[in-house]
């Protein structure tokens, strides 16, 4: 069954967790196969001897499940299948739905011998009072849609990486499109993106968000959609849309921006001051969730594959567990102050590492200009430039890689 492809990485982080006295949450944006996870884990559980009495899984958004939206009679429920004596674990899918439901968990998980998981598909979950009461007792597994070696996975039929790739780019990670058959994929990858963008929009941003004004919320999406892997001003953003008649604040506009992160459409990159090592708050950048939902807002007429190609190499840093930051560095060369900038400052623990996104370096000047950032740091942290073409080894102590098989894990 194509949509229960493995998710090797999400299933290990659980199996980690498993048991452990902490709530897991499993937050992504909507389709990403928060649900398909948790049958996968489910699987993984009952092949463990796990029994299936010891299972309790309940989608929050199910129709048959309406009656439970209240936490009373959730957790009564849930606790009168308890299995007494033994360990319980206990899926609640799109938890955010239930009023209150911090009430419900927190009492199940004081009564001992449930291992709890819930997923959701916004920020609710780690939101005001209900982030603060269970500060230190929860871990969160941020998931995205299916990377390009798990689409592949779906697709050894395929024997050119690069061909599939182009497919992967252009239509769309989402998992659920992978059980269309091939005759009417395109049409109804179509229709599934819009169907899964107005979900979003209408469900997770406007009522959640309390934000009403659908025009202008689809100038915004579309406006970020056409600029990733460009640096962002507030303002910029607020006198576009003025001008076009839909007068914006800035304060409003951040507003806005932080609805879209917080149901995981968008994510928001900060530069980092690789001489000062800090943070840099203003002209950010913002990578969608799934190039194919760009693609299809922003109807082929932006393909931009350059930008598109560094959008899906930041996704793949997050899905490895990397925090990721925009490299910026100010150089004097010769009398004159260049600033320059690395794609990728992605670290993990102690471990940093340094990587540089492009199509094509063939022709010299590209290539002088891509390695240009990467080797006027002075450290000794590992440095990466992907590119589509075949890799020439190492350049100064740079690696060039294929971002094709990087993606793939073969390098």
């Amino acid at each position: 069954m194509a949509a229960m492809i493995p998710r090797s990485r999400y299933q290990e982080l659980l199996s980690q967790y498993r048991d452990i006295n902490l709530i897991k949450i499993v937050t992504g944006v909507r389709r990403c196969g928060k649900s398909t996870l948790f049958r996968l884990f489910q699987q993984d559980l009952l092949k463990s001897g796990i029994e299936q009495a010891q299972i309790q899984s309940i989608n929050l958004e199910e129709l048959g499940n309406e009656v439970l939206l209240d936490y009373h009679r959730l957790h009564e429920h849930i606790v009168q299948r308890l299995v007494p004596g033994k360990q319980n674990y206990i899926f609640l899918d799109e938890i955010q739905n239930v009023r209150d439901f911090q009430r419900a968990v927190r009492s199940l998980t004081d009564r001992g011998g449930v291992d709890l998981y819930l997923t959701g598909s916004n920020s609710k979950l780690q939101s005001g009072e209900w982030a603060t009461s269970i500060a230190g007792r929860y871990v969160e597994i941020q998931m995205f849609p299916l990377s390009f070696r798990e689409y592949a996975s779906a697709h050894p039929e395929v024997s050119n990486p690069e061909e599939l790739f182009e497919t992967y780019a252009e239509r769309t990670s989402f998992p659920q499109v992978l059980s269309f058959p091939e005759p009417v994929q395109r049409e109804l990858t179509g229709r599934y993106l819009d169907d899964l963008y107005n979900s979003i929009v209408l469900k997770d941003v406007m009522e959640n968000k309390g934000i009403a004004e659908v025009e202008r919320l689809n100038r915004i999406i579309r406006f970020l959609s056409s600029a990733v892997g460009s640096e962002i001003s507030v303002k910029k953003i607020a006198d576009t849309l003025s001008s076009a008649g839909l007068k914006m604040t800035p304060p409003t506009v951040e507003s806005y921006l932080r609805a879209l992160q917080d149901c995981f459409l968008f994510y928001k990159v900060y530069r980092y001051d690789l001489k000062g090592r800090k943070l840099l708050k203003t002209l950010n950048k913002y990578y969608i969730v799934d190039a194919g939902l760009r693609y299809r807002l922003l109807g082929g007429s932006n393909r931009d594959s350059g930008h598109v190609l560094e959008n899906i190499v930041y996704l793949e840093l997050r899905r490895r567990g990397y925090q990721v930051s925009i490299g910026k560095l100010e150089l004097w060369q010769q009398g004159v102050r260049r600033n320059i900038e690395i794609d990728f400052v992605a670290t993990r623990g102690d471990e940093t590492s340094y990587y540089q996104v492009c199509e094509d370096i063939r022709d010299a000047s590209t290539r002088e200009r891509e390695l240009a950032p990467l080797l006027a740091v002075r450290d000794h942290y590992p440095k990466y430039l992907l590119t589509r073409g075949y890799s020439v080894g190492n350049v100064e102590g740079v690696r060039h890689l294929n971002v094709i098989k990087w993606l793939l894990g073969e390098i």
